[in-house]
């Protein structure tokens, strides 16, 4: 797998929230995607000036760059965060922050269009690497999804998933 084991600092994300099932995230994680880009995204990128809080703090904190699914939500489901890295002010209503531990933090790249090629990585993280890897295992209650800026339908589209780490002993 293509990976890289990186030192992180601690930061903040803003963005907006909310609970999935493990086993339909698959599905139902990429309409919450539409719902947002429907609702802010679409418009704000097509040059549409920010009205609403919640449009300036998409503009503001870059939100989107990332996504972060947070462990125990209870009943067998995850938090998951759409996100931009919190630069301060006011939290606009229907949005929440989170504070993303810093440490040692495995960065796996996904080449591809969106959903297929990160969901594709993430499961031969979590099925595959992290289960054989003698080195290294999971260290926290969340991981990030990252995406770069371009067409996240082109075949050569990169983004990643990041999973905190440490040695195993």
């Amino acid at each position: 797998m293509d990976y890289e084991v990186v030192a992180v600092k601690d930061f903040t994300v803003i963005g907006f929230e909310r609970d999935f099932s493990s086993e339909d995230s698959y599905t139902t994680v990429p309409k919450f995607w539409d719902d947002i880009s429907d609702q802010y995204f679409s418009r704000l990128w097509g040059g549409k000036t920010p009205e609403t809080p919640q449009e300036k703090a998409v503009m503001e904190h870059g939100i989107g760059e990332f996504a972060v699914c947070i462990d125990g939500a209870g009943g067998g489901k995850f938090r998951y965060l759409i996100a931009g890295v919190y630069k301060g002010g006011d939290i606009p209503n229907g949005m929440t922050t989170f504070d993303v531990p810093g440490g040692d933090w495995a960065k796996f790249r996904a080449v591809g269009p969106l959903p297929g090629s990160l969901q594709a990585v993430n499961t031969r993280v979590f099925k595959e690497w992290l289960p054989a890897n003698p080195d290294w295992e999971a260290a926290g209650q969340c991981n990030i999804e990252w995406y770069s800026n371009g067409d996240p339908d082109s075949p050569g589209y990169q983004s990643e998933i990041w999973l905190p780490v440490r040695r195993r002993k």
